[in-house]
């Protein structure tokens, strides 16, 4: 069964937690939708991960929709979420609006993903009027890192949790149907749930939002020189990877690999008339 907004509605109001992850590509995504996750987030994250970048900031709208339509084709039941990128969306409502569509009409995205609260209020509005479902983004926004001063947690004192609050409630009255919240307090993200009719997806922000949502390369361990406090490793794929690449370089240099079994033979009549 394809997974919906209204999926998401449904687990608020039954208590049902929402899994995401995220994927950049075909294989994965088709890999992940198949494990029945609830949605998969093509993220800007796709700028370090898969990029290189050292932040988000660099990433483009066509960055974007390339990854997000080779997700868009792997995804049979996973919800597709698209984040915006940087400066798709802050420029004006104009913007908002058209890039917002070309990643659903160009990528194939069921959902875009915007961080930011009361400064994006009106975009998301119009996103929503013009019928794109739109998921906010809120505490930790890396697209603000260099206002941050790094990666670091929000809401950690009385006014910028009160904030954190304030600006939850006006994205859910601005018409998104869900919210991620990343990196801030696990009892002011409770008290964000419990305000809030829609959902809540933590990223670092505790067992009492409505759902996580991790990166999978981080999940599974697959890199090793950073791995944020968050994070649990579900499987050290890393090492998984490295041992049959090894393994491969190991026998291909000692002629094991290939043998004969790996190839397609000939008649030796036809051979025979080669030479």
């Amino acid at each position: 069964m394809k997974n919906s907004v209204s999926t998401f509605r449904e687990a608020k109001s039954n208590g049902t937690k929402l899994t995401m992850l995220t994927a950049y590509d075909y294989s994965m995504a088709k890999l992940i939708d198949n494990c029945g996750v609830n949605a998969i987030l093509v993220g800007d994250s796709l700028g370090m991960v898969s990029l290189g970048y050292k932040d988000t900031l660099s990433v483009t709208m066509e960055d974007m929709i390339h990854h997000t339509k080779a997700v868009a084709r792997g995804a049979e039941s996973s919800l597709v979420v698209a984040d915006m990128p940087f400066m798709s969306y802050q420029t004006s409502v104009y913007d908002a609006v058209k890039n917002a569509g070309r990643l659903i009409q160009e990528g194939g995205a069921a959902v875009v993903k915007l961080e930011g609260g009361a400064t994006v209020i009106e975009q998301i509005k119009a996103i929503v009027n013009a019928q794109i479902p739109v998921m906010g983004h809120l505490g930790l926004t890396p697209q603000s890192v260099n206002m941050f001063g790094g990666f670091k947690v929000q809401g950690k004192d009385e006014e910028a949790a009160k904030k954190l609050i304030e600006d939850a409630l006006k994205v859910e009255k601005a018409g998104a149907f869900a919210i991620v919240l990343e990196c801030i307090p696990y009892k002011l993200a409770e008290i964000i749930t419990e305000k809030l009719s829609i959902p809540t997806i933590g990223i670092g922000a505790g067992p009492h939002c409505d759902g996580q949502v991790l990166v999978y390369q981080d999940a599974l361990n697959m890199f090793s020189d950073f791995k944020p406090k968050f994070v649990k490793t579900f499987s050290n794929v890393g090492d998984v990877i490295n041992a049959g690449i090894k393994q491969y370089i190991d026998e291909v240099q000692n002629g094991s690999f290939p043998t004969y079994e790996y190839g397609f033979n000939i008649s030796d009549d036809i051979i025979d008339k080669l030479y």
